[in-house]
């Protein structure tokens, strides 16, 4: 059998959820996809695929409209006939975003030329660095007054990072904030900067985003509040803590391994004209 298409996110969780549960570190992205589609933040336009052999789930992807294509940690093998079969069925697809070789060879099949490309790498801690002290800073977890301010700050971070134009972030802001998923940093009792922490799926949790407003950069405001969401995701049972860096920014990289983070894998997000 080939790729299988469907919205119904309980279908394909069911045919996809425990194969990506095999790798929940390569595949943290399509998890917490998964878990942002059954929390209702996105729309009936969803796409959700999985391809079968002989009755066995071996690849996944997902869309989330006006998001990319996104590519689990497939065989690079099925990605040729994935890129046709949406061919054939007309679906507008404005990028692919995955594992490197496999959004290379996505992009390489697809119909539309590659217009910009982010290269990212998978990090997964090792040991988190004891913190250095910070005096009159401190981390708290976000509450509801500070959603205006976490969805200002996530559309700032969007445009920055150069993805999608952002789209209407409150409920997904919202939602984090519910769940405990969204930790600020404080100097002088003012949020400087926050970043997102995942509640953990089958052992894995991811930081991100990580921002901090232009005003308030370069006091190590990033690093802090990363080290404060590690610390927390530890606290909340992960086992694996995983955070992706944009390959561009030599700085961030490096603040990441000085915690203690190392490499697991490249990823790209591509997009087409």
């Amino acid at each position: 059998m080939g790729w299988m298409f469907t919205s119904d996110v309980e279908v394909y969780a069911g045919a996809a959820e425990p194969w990506l549960l095999k790798d929940p570190v390569r595949n943290t992205a399509p998890l917490t996809v998964l878990r942002g589609i059954r929390n209702g933040l996105w729309g009936d336009d969803v796409l959700l695929a999985w391809l079968e052999r002989d009755g066995e789930t071996v690849a996944a992807a997902s869309q989330t409209p006006p998001h990319p294509l996104l590519l689990a940690d497939i065989p690079a093998e099925t990605v040729r006939d994935l890129a046709t079969r949406l061919i054939e069925s007309e679906r507008v697809v404005s990028g692919v975003s995955g594992p490197l070789a496999q959004a290379e060879a996505f992009a390489g099949a697809w119909w539309r030329p590659e217009a910009e490309r982010r290269s990212e790498r998978l990090y997964r801690l090792d040991a988190l660095v004891p913190p250095p002290a910070w005096p009159g800073e401190a981390a708290r977890t976000a509450v509801p007054a500070d959603l205006e301010r976490l969805v200002e700050w996530s559309n700032d971070f969007q445009v920055e990072a150069g993805g999608v134009a952002p789209v209407n972030l409150t409920p997904l802001v919202a939602s984090r904030i519910g769940r405990e998923e969204l930790v600020l940093w404080e100097a002088d009792g003012r949020p400087v900067a926050f970043a997102g922490v995942s509640a953990p799926i089958g052992g894995m949790s991811r930081i991100g985003p990580v921002y901090t407003p232009r005003e308030s950069r370069r006091k190590g405001y990033g690093a802090a509040v990363t080290h404060a969401a590690t610390a927390k995701a530890l606290a909340d049972g992960a086992t694996d803590v995983l955070l992706f860096t944009d390959l561009s920014n030599p700085t961030s990289n490096s603040i990441y391994q000085a915690i203690g983070y190392r490499p697991v894998a490249d990823y790209a997000f591509i997009r087409f004209t």
